[in-house]
């Protein structure tokens, strides 16, 4: 069974800067896993991801958590979900069970998990039969999201990725005096379109979620596709794992559904009226985004890595996407629910 190292956080461990080259080597020798040196860094902003080379055997993917994002227990539970998943036979990549029978272990005051390293390149969204084999995995997981469901780890909901991040960003003054008016005025006239949207839904049932199903989460090869970084992993709707392979016009994004659900519906019902929920899911995960990078703006990768965030430029692009997306969810749904 999974379970957490019995040491706790430091509370004031709230960067990476202590995380250098050494210390990741350092944790992974602690757990019996001896690197050969070669230490590559991979893209990720949220936690810090390396491949490691081994004395013996095949290089390891190590990730090191962001402290204080996620609970113990919430990370645990992204674990179990995967190894689930993989018991399942769908080609994800679970933590690996480490000393003790933990998948997650602790060093110098991080939280660290080690996963097989596994190749691919991103798959090629234009090509119906890649969509249709997409949907058939992602029919998969949800077909073992749904048998139980989350204890610990949170819903994706109005409240989560809309109000709570709106409500930040204005409580910590990120947005600029002379765009504040017109951006208040317009994120809530945005929230209030994506509340018509849920109600025009009705009660929907929710689900353990990828919850970031985006093509830079998948690696395909030529068995098919690979999921990997459930770090995101939430309840919610099924069509938020199935609307961020949309896109292009409007034709376009019926076609790719169509592909998509071709093969989710071989191994999960949808509900149509989830349909509703794509412009609503979308202007949320604008908003979130936005004060994702806020909170994130004191790490010094991200400044470098984002210049172009939280400029007067920046914000007046996020008033008019808002407004974009006010219209497009009064627009009716990709076909006819």
């Amino acid at each position: 069974m999974n379970q957490s190292a019995s040491s706790s956080l430091p509370p004031d461990a709230d960067s990476f800067a202590t995380l250098s080259p050494d210390t990741v080597l350092d944790a992974l020798d602690a757990v019996g896993l001896y690197g050969d040196g070669r230490l590559l860094a991979l893209n990720s902003y949220e936690n810090r991801v390396y491949q490691v080379g081994m004395e013996e055997g095949p290089p390891v993917v190590a990730k090191f958590y962001r402290p204080l994002r996620w609970s113990d227990e919430q990370i645990l539970e992204e674990h179990a979900f995967s190894q689930q998943l993989a018991d399942a036979e769908v080609p994800v990549v679970p933590a690996l069970a480490l000393e003790g029978g933990c998948t997650l272990q602790r060093h110098a005051g991080f939280r660290f998990a080690v996963f097989r390293r596994h190749g691919g390149r991103a798959p090629e969204l234009d090509a119906p039969d890649t969509l249709e084999w997409m949907g058939r995995f992602i029919g998969r997981i949800h077909a073992v999201g749904a048998q139980q469901p989350f204890l610990h780890r949170p819903a994706l909901d109005i409240a989560t990725f809309g109000e709570e991040p709106r409500d930040w960003l204005l409580a910590n003054d990120f947005i600029p005096m002379d765009v504040l008016s017109a951006y208040k005025s317009t994120v809530e006239h945005a929230l209030d379109g994506v509340r018509r949207c849920f109600d025009r839904a009705g009660d929907l049932k929710t689900l353990r979620l990828h919850g970031d199903c985006h093509v830079g989460n998948v690696l395909w090869t030529d068995t098919g596709p690979h999921f990997v970084d459930f770090d995101d992993s939430r309840s919610g709707p099924a069509v938020q794992d199935l609307w961020m392979l949309l896109s292009g016009e409007r034709p376009d994004m019926v076609r790719q559904l169509a592909d998509l659900l071709a093969g989710y519906e071989s191994f999960c019902e949808f509900e149509p009226r989830e349909l509703y929920l794509i412009e609503a899911l979308r202007t949320l995960r604008l908003i979130h985004y936005c004060a994702w990078l806020a909170r994130r703006w004191s790490d010094p990768a991200f400044p470098v890595a984002f210049p172009w965030f939280n400029t007067q430029r920046y914000w007046q692009d996020r008033i008019l996407e808002l407004r974009e997306q006010i219209a497009l969810m009064d627009e009716p749904p990709l076909w006819p629910v």
